[in-house]
């Protein structure tokens, strides 16, 4: 069956299609994004690929048991002649050939316009960690990137009202989806939700492939949360199904994998070779990373981390992750992507912000030394300090040339825990973070700035997991304090005063739901599964 754009005008007005169902008030904009071409075509995907999306999760499931059994993950022994022999991914597009800055941020009207204006090579619009999935958040995302790619896009701020619209200029746009183990509740296929990657992905290359290979770009995208190989096949599948069924040439669509959980960490080379003909490489997801290393192993005792503050990309077990993502990527001729710096500018306190930049600064001259071909930040005001680490590192477009050789990473090394305290500070501040994060999260903000970082769901993970360790497994504080359940209700009582006092929007939602993961017997895999069923 082939698709076209054709009817890209037609409104819903005669019914949706046979088997599809919204839940969500469709505005009289939305029904230019929700056209029954877009629908069918979203639906077509769904069924094809839903009963094998099912199955990839149903084998996380069945893998974490092997965890919580003591095993550990391992290279595949059955891939081992893909990580040895020679091949490479297909050649670069020309506008994805130098990504040396990359500003990330959800997919908001006024954030899209100044992101593709700031001085980055690179826009990676988020409708997953930075992005709050509200019925409206997703649907105008889609509107405003559409309106992006057509350079129609425009935003007149309420008070100011000062015009915002894109330069001359342009960052080449690339799009996260949400990850495959997120379901949109507002759109039903013969009476399931559909999943919130095959939506995300369906309607940004429904509305705007064609559109972009006009101008000379593609539809290019970042896949979040693989958990191996086989996530990546399906992905790979989806895109030759998509482009087929729109008439757009194989190949035209690109992806950078975030290599953000443990359990791919060890199939790079395999996640690469499935897509092999539209990769666009690999990136350090790390917040992410770091995230599932505590959920695997969290009923491990001998996989306690210390305070997330500690936790930086010099510890052994992070720098060789990165060797190991650098050497594979310039190994089959593709980017090997940094990852996010968290810091953002500090406004009142100059002596803060120089510190705050200085650690920005060492961060990206780490990564530009280490061999990526790029970085990530988030906020516009960091973009020139990576750009300089960037430039001065790295003259050419990418240092892809640059294979690391003799650099041989072992299971002992993607494993080695990293020693450090755990302080009642550092406790605390996880409580305060993933509460006023998660509060922020549920009435529809997804990117949060808290005691000058900027938090989005992986950070806050982070909190909420490793309190759930410290507890479980009772470790103790640097001064020899034990950490129990009592003490973090305790704690969460005197904390949720202080914030009630300093907050606009309620919290108590956000208190229950947060007390309740990190007290649970269980990890909940993620924390944004139970909190979307509250999300206004």
């Amino acid at each position: 069956m082939q698709l076209t754009e054709t009817t890209i005008e037609q409104t819903l007005d005669s019914g949706l299609p046979e088997g599809i169902l919204i839940t969500g008030d469709i505005q009289p904009e939305y029904e230019s994004i929700l056209t029954q071409d877009a629908l069918n075509f979203i639906a077509t995907l769904h069924r094809q690929f839903e009963s094998q999306r099912q199955a990839l999760l149903q084998k996380r499931i069945e893998r974490q048991a092997e965890f919580e059994l003591g095993n550990l993950p391992n290279f595949i022994s059955e891939t081992k002649n893909i990580r040895e022999s020679n091949w490479a991914v297909a050649p670069i597009p020309a506008d994805l050939q130098d990504r040396r800055v990359e500003i990330t941020g959800p997919v908001e009207r006024k954030m899209v316009i100044n992101a593709l204006n700031s001085p980055v090579k690179v826009f990676m619009a988020d409708f997953e960690d930075s992005n709050s999935p509200t019925w409206d958040n997703i649907i105008e995302g889609q509107i405003n990137l559409r309106d992006a790619n057509d350079r129609s896009i425009t935003f007149i701020h309420p008070v100011k009202k000062t015009v915002y619209s894109l330069n001359h200029k342009v960052a080449t746009l690339m799009v996260r989806p949400r990850g495959w183990h997120l379901d949109e509740k507002h759109i039903l296929i013969d009476g399931t939700s559909i999943s919130a990657s095959l939506m995300d992905f369906g309607l940004y290359f429904f509305h705007n492939a064609k559109t972009l290979m006009e101008n000379g770009s593609g539809p290019y995208f970042y896949l979040p949360k693989l958990e191996s190989h086989l996530e990546a096949r399906l992905w790979n599948h989806v895109f030759i199904a998509a482009q087929n069924l729109l008439n757009v040439p194989q190949g035209s669509i690109r992806a950078t994998v975030l290599i953000e959980t443990i359990t791919a960490a060890f199939e790079m080379d395999e996640i690469l070779f499935e897509l092999k003909e539209h990769s666009a490489g690999l990136n350090c997801g790390r917040w992410d990373y770091i995230f599932s290393f505590i959920k695997k192993f969290g009923k491990n005792k001998n996989f306690i981390l210390p305070n997330r503050a500690q936790i930086t990309m010099d510890r052994h077990f992070l720098s060789s992750y990165v060797k190991l993502l650098v050497q594979t990527c310039h190994k089959r001729g593709i980017h090997a992507m940094g990852g996010m710096a968290a810091q953002i500018p500090i406004k009142n306190d100059e002596n803060a912000n120089q510190e705050a930049m200085e650690k920005v600064r060492l961060d990206k001259e780490r990564e530009a030394e280490a061999g990526h071909d790029g970085t990530w930040v988030a906020h516009p005001g960091l973009a020139q300090i990576a750009l300089d680490a960037f430039n001065e590192k790295m003259p050419g477009k990418n240092q892809i040339n640059k294979v690391q050789k003799n650099q041989h990473i072992t299971v002992q090394d993607l494993l080695q825990v990293p020693t450090g305290t755990i302080t009642e500070d550092g406790f605390l501040h996880n409580i305060r973070v993933g509460i006023q994060y998660l509060a922020a999260w549920m009435i529809g903000n997804g990117c949060v700035p808290l005691y000058n970082l900027m938090e989005d769901a992986a950070t806050a993970e982070i909190c909420r997991t490793q309190l759930w360790q410290w507890i479980h497994h009772t470790a103790s504080f640097d001064n020899g304090k034990p950490i129990t359940a009592e003490f973090f209700q305790t704690s969460l009582e005197t904390i949720k005063v202080e914030l009630e006092s300093e907050m606009t929007q309620p919290i108590q939602n956000a208190i229950d739901l947060f007390s309740s993961m990190v007290l649970s017997e269980t990890i909940d895999e993620f924390l944004t599964i139970p909190a979307y069923k509250n999300l206004t």
